[in-house]
């Protein structure tokens, strides 16, 4: 996987959540715990490139839309964990870096 945080939108999001460990974190622009979430993210990507890590800008107009069709999202940042396309779990609020890297254990032990 790549080491990075990239940026998820309708146009690679099937294929993004496709992958064998995935991560994609959904936030908006005026959110300030998503913005105190991008360096845990960034972070947690260069030490597990295992997992391909995601963030989907919900604020942004028509990139997002068949996103927020197939989710509905209460609270900014929400956290999904993909295996093959299927969604494993979901997490809102901020994830704190311990917090995340139990949950990859927990779910992606195997893709290592």
């Amino acid at each position: 996987m790549s080491g990075i945080v990239e940026n998820v939108n309708d146009e690679n999001y099937e294929d993004f959540t496709q992958a064998p460990a995935a991560i994609v974190a959904y936030g908006i622009a005026t959110c300030e715990p998503c913005k105190a979430y991008d360096p845990i993210l960034e972070d947690m990507a260069k030490g597990h490139t295992h997992v391909r890590f995601g963030k989907a800008k919900m604020h942004v107009p028509g990139k997002c839309r068949s996103i927020k069709k197939q989710h509905n999202f209460e609270t900014y940042p929400t956290t999904h964990f993909f295996s093959n396309g299927t969604l494993l779990d979901t997490k809102e609020g901020k994830l704190e870096s311990a917090k995340l890297v139990a949950l990859i254990a927990q779910h992606f032990s195997q893709n290592i």
